[in-house]
Formats: structure tokens, C-alpha cells, sequence
């Protein structure tokens, strides 16, 4: 039986020691750039290489995060940001862009592939399509079952799964409520954590309906082991050296014990140290056997329990310095007339190098302690000299430098040889020549509508209301499929030109196949034109059965740079523009994009900022079986409405007021992009009224008839 990885975190060079010494199989940490914990210490460039190199000396493993999405000009660093690292032997890079995934494919043959969980992997579909592209491990959603993850291994990927830490309330991945509120992306490794913060619930008592409880699954290391997974993940890049440590020895100790005997018995101090070291005041393990449920939520408070600084102490004592150094057998031969020759032995790794020639003493020779004190010193080396033999002749001379150089050499050729770095070359940079970006254009004044305008409606009542507005394209959300006769009479009544595209769910689970089975229906029967994909699970299973002219992308399959686009144009004609880019962003993209894909953007709409497991309905007055939307209300009395999905089971919590880019497109984006207005809470009658309103701006700009809204990342985009 393969013994599963058990993989800590470092977000500094003390923590990486601490991780090492408590008996971590791989360490993972980010580097100055491109890593989704902008806000840790992170490793500086010779610290990363530092740290490779004590990471193989004792047969571990660095993984190097990336796990960000890359804007276009911050593309052109990457290769000479990674090159150092794989030329040192970093062992695998930790990815969320698929513009990344594709660029370090193409420029670092070698190097493992992992999928982030920021890439929200939901099924074995979405696994096997990122498998296509050279991926070896995913880390899946961590809202998955323990049967869902067992169903990925199928797939011949490695899995590897959180089992302690933190946990996020909503799909990592799909969060904007940082970004939206405050213009901190944890896309981009900025969160401001909004979900720790107090909320009503429909006019509730306040309390903490987002803050999920930190995970500790030591209880089920039995069957996590036996599941097949392949690594097990402890969250904390941005916590000290001694919780890494004492988390990391504790989980060692309790999965060497079930090698061993195979069972564990999980000792009152054990657990005692687990639920002090930087954890929330309540723990509960996860998704495993549940989908959600308040028992999973810190409601009365967020708040870390203490820890007591005497066992912080003593951990670090313990774990945080650098390891026991690994002894070597040295033999020194100095023969006047002849090179100097230091060989060093390591069990069965054996090395010698030459130094200068050794010379006749003329007055004072070489004392034999004199040459063991040299060579005995190691320095900041990770070898340590056990055993020493000094073959000389009596009468010779070497000064002192050459012989400390050539220790330094053959201490580094060693410290080579037992690294055993893998024999590789990057591929050479071809600097990509980004064309100059192309400003969007002011549309003529009194020039009527080019590309006539596109609506995402969710009920058939906001349908009714705008069928007959002369639309380019109407896309039907998923929960619309759900009556396959309401479906066909709606659209067998249609007049006009106007495409009818189906939508996916935001997110899609093994329970969710049948909603897709209605889509392909839908299709096959001519009753849609299209389908809007959602997330790489959709498009994965419906690549295959809707052609590629037909598929759009949502903007939550994210495009940030030229790379994803070329990517994904082989797999769908259009694609949504990302949301948290901003003006010249979307410039950019669009420069390049024009010519690969069908490009759009939302201009108006309530932003989805979460897609979560768990369910506010459920979590303040049960579950009631049947959707329907409840109010979140913040500490300054805004509202954000949920809807809580009962067909998908999972809710969106939508921003408090919607996106309007009215005077942008009034203005520039009608002209470079199909626009798109996205209703979800909005009546009939509002739906209307703003399809209207929009279709007229086109023509002449006037304010809005509503005066809340937000222009969202238009204007100042996200870090």
C-alpha cells in the first residue's frame, strides 16, 4: 500500500524547519510573487532555493504556489520568476489560471502539474479535462463528499485533500465578496475575510452565519488513509513555526501509528494540543459525511482560542532549527607532487574531488590536526564529518585556503549527489510580442445599437417580459429545466431572431448529471441554440455532445490573461470577460481576444460574491425543502439577498446593489463587445424596464431611472 504524503505549510523559512523536523513528506510555500497568501511572509528567491535543497537532503519535496490569477502584464515575469527554482529542483507548482497552467507546461517540461483547489473541482469530468493538459494531482473543492473524492481517483490523477485548518464558507474560487466590497480579490491572495464578520439573518439576531468552523480530521485519518487519497493538506501558510510544527508531528505520529497497527488511538493530550494551537474556538471535520448544517459554523464567534506560550515554546524549542545533519565519512589524501583529494562518503553516495597540487614543506609542514580541523568544518553545510582519514606524507604543504575550497567543493558536489536534482532544461523564453493595446472606441453620437443586446433571465415571468424585445440572445438559467414541458411551450411560442442559450449550474456535482442531461436534450431537440458554461466540470462533460460554435464561457471560467484565452478557444466559440479587471484590462484582453474567441460582458446585474455548500435558509430556520431567497444584513445595514438553490442545493449570495456600466456602454463597450444584462431577484416589470432603458442609452445616454448600483472593478480593478 503507497503511503499517503502528509503535505505542511510554510510561509516562512523557520516554519519550512519546523514542517521538515515534525516529519512532513512536502512542504508547500509561496514565493514574493503570483501566491494566494499575499499577505505572509512568503520566501524570498534564495530561500526558496534554500529551502529545495534541505527539502531533498532529507528526501522531502517543495511545492512552490502559483495559485493566483495572472493578470496579462505580469505573464511576461513568470518565466524568469519560476526558471531559478526548477533549475534547483523544485518538485511540483500549485496552479488556479489556466493561462499559467498552459505557460509553465510549454516552458518547464517536468515539473508536476497541481491543480488548485481555487480551480473549484467538483467531479472526475472536470479532472479528466485538466488531466488533458499535463495535470498529475488536484486538490478538489473541499465542500466534496469522501465518496465524491474516492470517485476521482478513477481518473488515475492524484488526489490531495485538506484535512486541517481553516475553511472558507463559499467554493474557494468562486468568492468575490472581498473583492466586490473592498477591492481585495482572493483571487488574488488579498481576502479581507468579510465572512468572519457578524450578520443578520432575515432580521435575526446578529451572529456569525459565514465563519465555518476550523477543520481537525484526526478521528478519520483511518479511513482517509484507506480512501486512496494520495496527500494529505494541513491549511496555515499565514500561521507561526510552532503551529506547522506541533500540527505537522501530531498528524505524523497518528498515521505512522495506523501503518503500524492499523487502527489509532488518538491520546487526551494529543487532542488537547491540536484544539489550542491556532484554532478556532469550535473544530469539526469537514465535508466528509455531511453537505452542510449549522453544527458546522462558529455562530457565537470567529475568535482563535488561546494557546498557551509555554507549549508554543516548547514546540519550537523542539521542531523549529535546522535538522540533524546528515554524518559522512571523509579521507583527505595529500601526496606532494599531486592534487589534493577529499572524498566523502554518505552510505552508499560516494564523492571526490581534486584540489590544488600539494607541495614540499621548505619550513613548516602540515600538522595531521591541523587538516582534521579544516575539514571538520561544515559551516552552514547540512553535512556533518563522523569519521576522518588523513593520508599524507610527512614533509607537505597546502595552504589552508586551498583546503577549505576544497571542502566547500566537495561538501557542495555531496550535498549535489544526495539532492539527486533531476536532469532538466527549460525550454528558452519566446518573449511574447503583446500587440498594442487597442482603446475602446466612443461610439458616434446618434449611431444606432452594433451588437444588439443579450439578458440572463431566471424565471419564465422575466422571460415573457423581454422575448419580443429584439434580442440577440436570451440565456435561460439551469433552474428553468426544470419542467420540460413549461420549457418546450415557452420556447415553441418564440418569435424572431433571438438565440435561446441554456445556462449550467454555477457549481456541478455527481447529483447534478440530471440537469445537464436536460440541457443536452434541450439542445439535441433544437430547443436551445447554446449553452453558457459555468465552471470546467460543465464544460468538460458537454464538450463533447454541444458543438464548440455553440458553447460560451461565463465569467467565472476565468480568462485573465492571452494564454487561458488560447486555451480555452479550442474548447468554445465566446467567453464572458472576467469581472475584477478593469477598463484597461479588458483593453488588453480584448486586443489580443477579438481574433479567438466571441467576446462579452456583463453590464448589468447583481454579482454572485459566493456559491456555497452551506445554506442560510438551513442555518437559521432549517430546511425548508424549496428555494426561495433570504436577506443578509451586515453591520451597516446592508442587505445582500441569498437564494438558496433547492434543485442544486447550494446558495448564491448576491451583492446588496447590482452592477450598472450604463455610461460605459452607452459610451465605448457597445462597440468592442456583446453585452450582457444578468437578471436574477429582479421582477418582471424591472426586468423590462431596464432592458428598455439599456436599449435606448444606445442610441442617446441618460442617467438611470435607479440611483443604487456599483460600477464594480471597471474603474479600479483589484491588486
Amino acid at each position: 500500500m503507497k503511503k499517503v504524503e502528509l503535505l505542511a505549510p510554510a510561509g516562512n523559512y523557520d516554519a519550512l524547519l519546523g514542517a521538515v523536523n515534525a516529519g512532513a513528506d512536502a512542504v508547500y510555500l509561496g514565493g514574493e510573487q503570483y501566491g494566494a497568501r499575499a499577505y505572509a511572509d512568503n520566501f524570498s528567491r534564495d530561500e526558496i532555493i534554500s529551502g529545495i535543497r534541505l527539502a531533498h537532503i532529507y528526501h522531502k519535496k517543495i511545492y512552490l504556489t502559483i495559485n493566483t490569477l495572472v493578470k496579462e502584464r505580469e505573464l511576461e515575469g513568470l518565466y524568469d520568476f519560476l526558471l531559478p527554482f526548477y533549475e534547483a529542483g523544485l518538485d511540483g507548482v500549485i496552479i488556479q489560471d489556466l493561462g499559467v497552467l498552459a505557460y509553465v507546461r510549454r516552458y518547464f517540461p517536468g515539473l508536476e502539474l497541481h491543480a488548485s483547489t481555487q480551480m473549484t473541482l467538483t467531479g472526475s469530468e472536470g479532472v479528466s479535462f485538466l488531466k488533458e493538459y499535463g495535470v498529475s494531482r488536484v486538490v478538489p473543492a473541499r465542500e466534496l463528499s469522501l465518496e465524491e473524492i474516492k470517485n476521482l481517483k478513477e481518473t488515475g490523477v492524484e488526489v490531495e485533500i485538506f484535512i486541517h485548518g481553516a475553511m472558507c464558507y463559499c467554493y474557494s474560487g468562486q468568492c468575490l465578496f472581498s473583492s466586490i466590497l473592498g477591492g481585495r480579490s482572493g483571487n488574488r491572495g488579498r481576502c479581507a475575510q468579510p465572512c468572519r464578520l457578524p450578520y443578520e439573518i432575515n432580521g435575526g439576531k446578529e451572529c456569525f452565519p459565514l465563519s465555518m468552523r476550523d477543520m481537525c480530521t484526526i478521528d478519520l485519518l483511518p479511513e482517509l488513509i484507506e480512501s486512496g487519497v494520495d496527500s494529505f493538506k494541513i491549511e496555515g501558510r499565514m500561521k507561526k513555526p510552532s503551529y506547522v510544527a506541533g500540527v505537522t508531528a501530531i498528524y505524523r505520529k497518528y498515521i505512522d501509528q495506523y501503518y503500524e497497527k492499523g487502527s489509532i488511538h488518538v491520546s487526551a493530550q494529543d487532542r488537547q494540543l491540536l484544539s489550542c494551537l491556532y484554532i478556532r474556538s469550535k473544530i469539526g471535520d469537514g465535508y466528509f459525511h455531511r453537505h452542510n448544517g449549522r453544527e458546522m459554523l462558529t455562530l457565537e464567534s470567529p475568535a482563535y482560542s488561546e494557546t498557551d506560550p509555554g507549549i508554543l515554546t516548547e514546540i519550537a524549542d523542539r521542531y523549529v532549527h535546522v535538522p540533524e545533519k546528515v554524518p559522512v565519512d571523509a579521507q583527505i589524501e595529500l601526496c606532494s607532487g599531486k592534487p589534493a583529494k577529499l572524498s566523502l562518503r554518505a552510505k552508499e553516495a560516494v564523492i571526490t574531488c581534486e584540489g590544488e597540487v600539494v607541495q614540499e614543506a621548505q619550513k613548516q609542514p602540515l600538522q595531521r590536526e591541523k587538516i582534521e580541523q579544516q575539514i571538520r568544518k561544515m559551516g552552514a553545510s547540512l553535512l556533518k564529518v563522523q569519521d576522518i582519514k588523513v593520508k599524507t606524507q610527512a614533509q607537505v604543504f597546502l595552504p589552508i585556503g586551498a583546503i577549505n575550497e576544497l571542502r566547500r567543493k566537495t561538501v557542495l558536489a555531496m550535498e549535489d549527489k544526495l539532492i539527486a536534482a533531476p536532469s532538466r532544461e527549460a525550454v528558452p523564453y519566446d518573449p511574447y510580442v503583446r500587440p498594442q493595446r487597442q482603446r475602446l472606441q466612443k461610439r458616434p453620437e446618434g449611431e444606432s445599437l452594433r451588437k444588439p443586446l443579450e439578458v440572463c433571465v431566471s424565471a419564465w415571468d422575466q422571460f415573457d417580459q423581454i422575448i419580443d424585445r429584439g434580442l440577440y440572445r436570451i440565456y435561460l438559467d439551469s433552474r428553468l429545466f426544470l419542467e420540460k414541458e413549461t420549457l418546450q411551450k415557452k420556447l415553441s411560442l418564440k418569435k424572431g431572431n433571438t438565440q435561446i442559450y441554456g445556462s449550467t449550474p454555477y457549481i456541478v456535482r455527481e447529483k447534478d448529471d440530471k440537469t445537464l442531461f436536460d440541457v443536452k436534450d434541450a439542445y439535441k431537440e433544437q430547443l436551445i441554440q447554446g449553452v453558457l458554461i459555468r465552471n470546467l466540470e460543465s464544460l468538460a462533460i458537454l464538450k463533447d455532445s454541444i458543438a464548440k460554435k455553440d458553447l460560451e464561457l461565463d465569467y467565472g471560467v476565468y480568462a485573465w490573461n492571452h494564454e487561458a484565452l488560447d486555451l480555452l478557444s479550442g474548447k468554445a466559440s465566446g467567453i464572458c470577460l472576467p469581472v475584477e479587471l478593469n477598463k484597461g484590462e479588458w483593453e488588453e484582453l480584448i486586443t489580443y481576444g477579438k481574433q479567438k474567441m466571441r467576446l462579452s460582458a456583463v453590464v448589468y446585474g447583481r454579482l454572485p460574491m459566493m456559491i456555497t455548500a452551506n445554506c442560510l435558509q438551513k442555518t437559521s430556520d432549517g430546511c425548508c425543502g424549496k428555494s426561495g431567497t433570504v436577506m443578509l444584513k451586515d453591520r451597516y445595514g446592508k442587505e445582500f439577498p441569498v437564494y438558496h438553490d433547492c434543485r442544486h442545493c447550494y446558495n448564491i449570495v448576491y451583492n446588496s446593489v447590482p452592477l450598472s456600466l450604463h455610461r460605459a456602454f452607452s459610451e465605448e463597450l457597445q462597440e468592442a463587445l456583446h453585452c450582457r444584462l444578468d437578471f436574477t431577484l429582479e421582477t418582471a416589470k424591472e426586468c423590462l424596464k431596464v432592458t428598455e432603458y439599456f436599449q435606448k442609452i444606445s442610441v442617446q445616454y441618460e442617467d438611470p431611472f435607479y440611483s443604487e448600483y456599483t460600477t464594480g472593478h471597471y474603474k479600479r480593478g483589484v491588486e
